[in-house]
Formats: C-alpha cells, sequence, structure tokens
C-alpha cells in the first residue's frame, strides 16, 4: 500500500540510525508495530483495578472437582 506522508525529516534520520539495517520502510513498520503494542498494553492496564474477584476462590479445589 503507498501512502504519501509528510515526515518531521530529523526524526527519520534519528530512526534511521538506531538502527542502519533498516530502511525507511521498515523503521515506520516497526513504529507503527510498537505504536500498537504500546496502545494494546495501556488498555489492560486501565482495566487493572476494574475486575471484581473472590479472594478465597480456591482454584486447586476446583481442578479435584470431576
Amino acid at each position: 500500500m503507498t501512502h504519501s506522508l509528510d515526515l518531521d525529516e530529523a526524526l527519520i534520520r534519528e530512526a534511521l540510525a538506531l538502527d542502519e539495517q533498516q530502511n525507511l520502510e521498515s523503521v515506520i513498520e516497526t513504529a507503527l508495530r510498537e505504536y500498537i503494542q504500546r496502545r494494546q498494553r495501556r488498555k489492560i492496564i486501565d482495566l487493572f483495578g476494574t475486575i471484581d474477584y473472590d479472594e478465597t476462590y480456591d482454584y486447586k479445589a476446583q481442578r479435584q472437582i470431576s
């Protein structure tokens, strides 16, 4: 898929300098993947403290029930 983007040249140079083996396309793909992962983690972290659970629940005892 081809897109035309107006990106900060200094950011591009810095990103390319961090890993000389990558080209511009792979740098942008890596950045997008990392961005998506961070956003997904943030959604999970936002759930902490919102889920009720029973502190007395014994999962080992439940395994014995067949």
